[in-house]
């Protein structure tokens, strides 16, 4: 979270500073379109996360499974 705080700040400060310029248009459309995947690719973590889950508690897979499939997501994680 504290990642996605300093994110959105420096979003702020560049589309004060850029106005209207084509440049900073420019950087502030990669800069979104940045945070758009990035939080299409946290979703998409968060899905693996609950299918995780649910196979754990149907029982499909054991403890030892479980844990080492909710770490991999942990580090693949963009948001710590």
């Amino acid at each position: 979270m504290k990642n996605l705080g300093v994110v959105i700040v420096g979003l702020v400060l560049v589309t004060g500073l850029t106005g209207c310029s084509s440049v900073g248009s420019g950087l502030l459309g990669g800069a979104l379109g940045v945070g758009a995947a990035g939080g299409s690719y946290e979703y998409h973590l968060k899905r693996q996360k609950d299918r995780v889950e649910a196979d754990f508690k149907a029982g499909k897979i054991d403890q030892k499974e479980y844990d080492t499939r909710k770490d991999q997501i942990a580090r693949d994680s963009l948001l710590q």
